[in-house]
Parts: C-alpha cells; sequence; structure tokens
C-alpha cells in the first residue's frame, strides 16, 4: 500500500506501565523507554491511500485518521501498538478491519487549517464516547531525532504489531524517510481517546510535536514465528 501523511500531532503522555501491560496482548513485549512507558496520541490526514502502481480514487484515499498508540518490540523489532484508529471512512474503516483486523472505528471528523494552526475534531460513532478536540500548531524549525533520544523512541518505528482474526500475532512493515519534526504546541479541549481503553492520562501531554508530511509503504502482514514467539519468552 502507499499512504501519505500530513499536519500530524504527536502527543505523548507517560503512562502507569501496569494499565498498559493489561491492555496489551501478552505476544507484544512493552517497549520502555528509562523504564517508563508511553502513549501517543495522533490526529492527522491520509491522501494517496491504496495499493501501489493504481490510480488514487479522491473519496477514498483521502480522510483525517486519529491514532491512539503505545510502544511494544518482539526480540529486536521495535514496534506500534495500536489501541484505536479512528477514521472519517467507514469503506476503509471497513476495509482494515477485515483485512488486519485492526480495530479501527468510524468517526464523525473535521480538520481545519488556517496558515499554520490546525483545529481538529473527532467524534467516534459508538455508544462509548471517545472524542477528541484540539487546535494546534509547530513552534519551532524541523529537526530529525538522533538516535538515542526520546523523539526517535518514540517516532522512528517501521513495523505494527497486532493479531489476525485466527488469533495468531502478526507484524506489518512499512517504509518512510526519518521523520522532520517540529517542536509543537496545542491546545487540547477534549480528549476521552485513551479512556476509552482504560488507560489513563494525567494532566496535559509532556511532549509535543508535528510533522507536516510523510509518504509511506506498506507490505502485507507477516505472521510472527515461533523463533519470534520464543524470543519474547526468553526475553522476560
Amino acid at each position: 500500500m502507499t499512504q501519505s501523511w500530513h499536519d500530524l500531532l504527536f502527543a505523548h503522555w507517560r503512562v502507569d506501565v501496569s494499565e498498559v501491560r493489561r491492555a496489551v496482548p501478552a505476544a507484544f513485549d512493552l517497549d520502555l523507554f528509562d523504564g517508563e512507558a508511553w502513549l501517543g496520541v495522533v490526529p492527522f490526514r491520509m491522501t494517496n491511500v491504496g495499493l501501489r502502481a493504481t490510480p488514487a480514487v479522491p473519496w477514498l484515499s483521502a480522510f483525517p485518521e486519529l491514532n491512539v498508540r503505545t510502544y511494544v518490540r518482539v526480540a529486536d523489532r521495535p514496534g506500534v501498538y495500536f489501541f484505536s484508529l479512528d477514521a472519517a471512512r467507514w469503506l476503509a474503516v471497513a476495509a482494515a478491519r477485515t483485512l488486519f483486523n485492526l480495530p479501527y472505528y468510524t468517526a464523525d471528523m473535521t480538520v481545519e487549517r488556517r496558515h499554520d494552526v490546525l483545529r481538529y475534531k473527532s467524534a467516534r460513532r459508538t455508544r462509548q464516547p471517545a472524542e477528541f478536540k484540539a487546535t494546534y500548531e509547530p513552534t519551532g524549525r524541523g529537526f530529525a531525532a538522533s538516535p538515542g533520544s526520546i523523539e526517535y523512541f518514540l517516532t522512528e518505528r517501521y513495523c505494527l504489531y497486532h493479531h489476525n482474526r485466527r488469533g495468531f500475532p502478526y507484524r506489518l512493515d512499512i517504509h518512510h524517510l526519518p521523520w522532520s519534526l517540529q517542536v509543537a504546541r496545542a491546545e487540547i479541549i477534549v480528549n476521552s481517546m485513551a479512556a476509552a481503553r482504560d488507560v489513563t492520562l494525567d494532566g496535559a501531554p509532556a511532549l509535543l510535536h508535528f510533522a507536516s508530511r510523510q509518504d509511506v509503504v506498506a507490505w502485507p502482514p507477516a505472521r510472527l514465528g515461533e523463533r519470534d514467539q520464543r524470543s519474547v519468552a526468553d526475553a522476560r
């Protein structure tokens, strides 16, 4: 697949390790930074969503998305585990749930941009509320995160982990250039995204970063083999 991501806010909180451990399947080890677990809420817009070498369909290929994520690893491969992914296109949601068993939800979403300021609203179409409303903008010059830094740990991740519909863990690899990040500021007015998964966020985000664009390619998911799962068990 191909995707282009635009106007991303990386809002990150330190979170209780035990809460995250309860919410993440045992097949995946938590990836901690200096012993701390992190949760990210990431609003952005998507374009060019589709199969490689096929033309984009405007209505299907461009829509807002909102991710809630934490950080895991299997053996030596760090990745992302998604608690939820909200999108404004029900067909994209249905496809992602069917093909990848990812926790996608349809939401009513709007994104407005005025100069460098983004106004973002999302409300999930479910009985359990999961809403996000914020205004955000970049405030600094672009930079590439240095290996070993917290910024690198939180953003330079090139696979996601989840379970397929038969319950087997898998890895889905992606590729993109290193992120060009900017320090950001945000006014988060409503945020019940983590509470929907029983993870507590205390106060304002500890870290805020902005990225203007990232072009991505993704491969089909690959089921984790016994060697991968033994490596997780051995690491414990």
